[in-house]
């Protein structure tokens, strides 16, 4: 993943609103009282292919994998969390938003912490110059 600002900036930024839209189609497909692993299941489901939709213009500015990856998660994860909240009726349009959100916030981070367990410590180079 890239560390400089606008690509820090603009990850972050896909991850969160598109987490809130996600979480708040979730909602809006998930009618109170379903079953919480049928919710969750479809929720899931739509919220990959939101990510998938969300992910091809924003790849463009900011990079395929390092825009897909995360964003693919938070559609798993802000679908899954707000279709079973939604299902127990616990949640409003406005929580759901929030709570997809949240999702894609926690999600980006887990992504950016692993990604730098993974890669390990990294040599501060100085352009070639």
């Amino acid at each position: 993943m890239d560390d400089r600002l606008y690509f820090v900036m603009g990850d972050l930024a896909i991850n969160v609103i598109g987490g809130a839209v996600i979480g708040w189609l979730a909602w809006l497909l998930v009618p109170t009282g379903w079953n919480m692993w049928l919710a969750m299941l479809i929720a899931m489901f739509a919220g990959m292919l939101l990510a998938t939709l969300l992910f091809l213009p924003a790849s463009v500015i900011l990079g395929a994998m390092e825009v897909m990856v995360p964003l693919m998660l938070t559609g798993m994860i802000a679908g899954m969390v707000t279709g079973m909240r939604g299902a127990m009726g616990l949640i409003d349009a406005d929580g759901a938003l929030f709570e997809g959100a949240v999702c894609g916030l926690a999600c980006i981070v887990a992504v950016w912490i692993l990604n730098n367990s993974l890669r390990g410590p990294q040599r501060v180079t100085d352009g070639g110059l």
